[in-house]
């Protein structure tokens, strides 16, 4: 599982990766988190609001940080 945090590395997007890690952490999942922060390669994806979490290249939300357990139930 491939899992990406769109954004520039602002306080929200550093948010949202710790609550993907920790929702990994809470299911026992293994996934690659990467973060993509070059603004040609999340416009790439149509995300104009960041910041996002892709997972496995389907953009789940963008433009708010989501929770631990709204992200557990996408993995």
């Amino acid at each position: 599982m491939k899992i990406e945090i769109l954004g520039t590395g602002c306080p929200k997007c550093i948010m949202l990766e710790n609550n993907a890690k920790k929702a990994l952490e809470e299911t026992g999942k293994k996934a690659e988190i990467i973060k993509v922060t070059e603004i040609d390669k999340i416009v790439e994806y149509g995300v104009m609001s960041t910041p996002a979490i892709v997972i496995d290249g389907e953009v789940k939300s963008y433009g708010k940080v989501n929770d631990v357990e709204e992200i557990k139930k996408w993995l």
